[in-house]
């Protein structure tokens, strides 16, 4: 085995976890393995030879790379980094495959995603390598240009923005996986009370149907005004085949129509009801998706 060959077996050994962590920080799969694939050029233009922890140095280099595109985003003003919802990882109802399992380990639901992206950049890398991935301060800070204890208090700002924006998923999938049944047992049949029944009464129903001309990302807030989409849930659940999948590890459902998906929802069940819904009715990022997946 030559070295080349040595440095991407090593390289393979990160890819998953390196994914994971870009995928945070994005949002996005493609993009997420875009990064991935920076950081390898940039391993194959680096003298690593006095690296002891190379799984800790890709992580720093995908950290950067992540940062750049976010600031790039920003910069050319393409789109609001909360204008859009997080791209699902769809797995089969019975369980993740590892891959999917290292993606949305920690409970790293759509809900949670989304609050990421209202971060800056630089908070969003601080919250995400220490808090999700347990990378030093030491380490963190030259890649923002601060120092340590202004990277610290750049991820404890993030962390209470966290706390007090996302609920906390329950941990049992099983209780979950009864709560979405209940609501779309109430959809179907149109059971107005019995849909209020398993809503949370700070519910927050966020809908993303693609470019502002589809109609973009709308959010609604409070139990009212999400059992007000009642009409709306009642046509998903009795126009098309629906199918449980886990999205992002958490209990949700697949619209299925002509073997081509039409929505996914994602469900955070917290305390026995459903805190959040997150819709993805985006019909160019639904054509990317592959249902097979949920084949197991």
């Amino acid at each position: 085995m030559n070295e080349r060959e040595f440095l991407a077996d090593r390289f393979e050994e990160h890819r998953g976890h390196l994914k994971a962590v870009a995928y945070r920080m994005l949002g996005s799969l493609a993009e997420a393995d875009d990064a991935v694939q920076e950081a390898w050029l940039r391993l194959n233009r680096s003298d690593v030879s006095g690296v002891e922890n190379l799984g800790g140095w890709l992580t720093t280099v995908v950290g950067r790379v992540c940062l750049d595109m976010l600031r790039s985003r920003t910069a050319r003003r393409e789109e609001p980094l909360d204008g859009r919802l997080p791209d699902p990882v769809l797995s089969p109802a019975h369980g993740t495959d590892p891959e999917g399992q290292a993606l949305v380990a920690d409970s790293v639901g759509l809900a949670l995603l989304v609050v990421l992206q209202s971060l800056g950049p630089a908070e969003r890398l601080a919250f995400v390598l220490h808090d999700m991935f347990a990378v030093p301060f030491e380490q963190i800070a030259p890649i923002i240009d601060r120092s340590p204890t202004a990277a610290r208090q750049l991820a404890s700002r993030a962390r209470r923005r966290v706390r007090g924006t996302a609920p906390v998923p329950d941990p049992d999938l099983a209780r979950q996986r009864r709560v979405v049944d209940a609501f779309l047992a109430a959809a179907r049949d149109g059971d107005f009370d019995a849909l209020v029944a398993v809503l949370h009464p700070d519910v927050v129903l966020r809908a993303d149907r693609g470019a502002p001309a589809e109609g973009g990302l709308t959010e609604f807030r409070g139990r009212d005004a999400v059992a007000g989409q009642a009409a709306t849930f009642h046509r998903f659940a009795t126009a098309y085949s629906v199918r449980p999948a886990l999205v992002n590890g958490a209990a949700g459902l697949v619209s299925v129509a002509g073997g081509r998906p039409m929505s996914v929802l994602s469900f955070t069940v917290a305390g026995g009801r459903i805190a959040a819904i997150d819709i993805l009715a985006d019909p160019d990022r639904l054509r990317r998706l592959d249902l097979t997946v949920l084949d197991g």
